[in-house]
């Protein structure tokens, strides 16, 4: 275990972002993902599991669950595995923000914007996989305008940011570094001299906690490398089922080309010894052609 802990465990993640007297950090790192239009001023948590309208409905339990001072909301959500419905669960998700704004007697039906802010440790298999940072709106798919500005899905795909601490440029890039590479720094580098990773780096730092919460914090570093091996297990046994698989379809298509072959020899009246030597091929297997 090194000096500072993991963003990608809930104690890491929630640590950092999700305590009142942090929210700074937190609106910090909204803002350099958000575009200019919808900075932050004010941020407020707000309760992260969302019910349906009655019991039999499902529910939903955000990450982070904010709001700023417009009424604005945020979903922040932090996905370490993929999920094969992962794209589905972020439109289900941001239905709940917008239900609640639903208000009792008249109403014109306008609706305060909604962001669903996914922080992924996986990458999309699909045209933004080459992306760091996807921006999804509402679009007309004629005109490529946007059709509807008020809900937005943001997600960072984070195997994508690679810039070592030379290439940093911008505020933006370093909180990107340090969301990869927090658990393996020994030291703030000197790009990260400046009042908001100042707090972050102390936050982050595993012997200033109390008994309590270094062990919630191994027990969530634990739970995150598990998930990790088993990923990486399941991802093993994968390439070794796909690996036999395709040599049991080339020795399939082997036998095929045999059979072929000893067709056209028997039919051509070449002995079945002969045949049977060319091609590997059974008297049986030979005759029954």
């Amino acid at each position: 275990m090194g000096k500072y802990i993991n963003p990608f465990t809930d104690f890491g993640f929630k640590k950092l972002f999700g305590e009142e007297a942090n929210k700074d950090l937190l609106i910090d790192f909204l803002n350099q993902i958000l575009d200019e239009n919808y900075q932050i001023k004010i941020l407020n948590y707000k309760k992260t599991e969302k019910l349906g309208y009655n019991d039999t409905e499902r529910k939903a339990i955000f990450d982070l669950y904010c709001e700023n001072e417009k009424g604005e909301k945020y979903i922040i959500e932090l996905q370490k595995a993929k999920q094969k419905f992962f794209k589905d669960r972020s439109i289900f998700y941001s239905t709940f923000p917008i239900q609640e704004q639903v208000p009792t007697g008249e109403w014109n039906f306008e609706l305060k914007a909604v962001f669903t802010i996914g922080i992924l440790d996986f990458i999309f298999e699909d045209n933004d996989r080459d992306k760091v940072q996807v921006n999804v709106k509402l679009t007309d798919i004629e005109t490529n305008e946007i059709f509807y500005d008020k809900l937005s899905f943001i997600y960072l795909q984070m195997a994508n940011f690679n810039k070592t601490i030379d290439e940093l440029e911008t505020h933006y890039d370093k909180w990107l570094y340090l969301l990869k590479n927090l658990d393996k720094l020994e030291e703030i580098p000197l790009k990260f001299r400046e009042k908001t990773f100042e707090k972050l780096f102390n936050l982050a730092e595993i012997a200033s906690y109390g008994k309590v919460e270094l062990s919630n914090y191994h027990d969530s570093l634990k739970a995150h490398n598990d998930l990790i091996n088993s990923l990486s297990n399941s991802k093993e046994e994968g390439i070794e089922i796909g690996e036999k698989r395709e040599r049991e379809k080339n020795r399939l298509k082997e036998i095929e080309r045999s059979k072929e072959q000893a067709k056209t020899l028997k039919e051509a009246g070449v002995e079945i010894e002969i045949i049977v030597k060319t091609t590997g091929l059974t008297n049986e297997e030979i005759k029954s052609l």
